[in-house]
């Protein structure tokens, strides 16, 4: 049974090539948008981000450079020729963030509630998703090589 819902065709509960694109520009586009929040925090020197860095011992060089490459990733996620990139980047990111707030942090920082260890979750898990879904495009273009 095939329904037709504007330009997207649900068959089988498997989303047609123009669903998996709006569903893969959303998860991209919340990736970055988390990322690009938490630019504020870690260029302006708030001083939760600056106790995080202390804490991890890379504070100010890890709390700017790794503002900047959130930035790159961000910039790249919100462009779909490169999103597929990003992506992959910032699950590397999302994986050192995760790993430093299980290993040093903690869950809950400062009293936050871990809100910001779910946020890293939600970003890993939407470049994840980007990259799941874009995987094709990887084999695609190893083979033209």
């Amino acid at each position: 049974m095939q329904i037709k819902i504007g330009t997207i065709y649900l068959k089988n509960k498997k989303l047609s090539k123009n669903g998996s694109y709006y569903f893969v520009r959303s998860a991209a586009i919340i990736a970055a948008l988390i990322l690009l929040q938490t630019l504020y925090f870690k260029f302006t020197a708030h001083p939760d981000s600056v106790h995080i860095f202390s804490k991890i011992g890379a504070e100010p060089y890890l709390r700017i450079s790794s503002g900047i490459v959130e930035l790159i990733i961000s910039l790249m996620l919100l462009y779909p020729r490169t999103s597929l990139f990003g992506a992959i980047l910032g699950i590397g990111v999302m994986l050192g963030a995760i790993g430093q707030h299980v290993f040093v942090l903690g869950i809950e920082v400062n009293n936050d509630g871990g809100s910001l260890f779910t946020l890293s979750l939600i970003t890993f898990i939407c470049c994840s998703l980007v990259l799941i879904i874009k995987r094709k495009s990887i084999v695609k273009s190893l083979s033209k090589k």
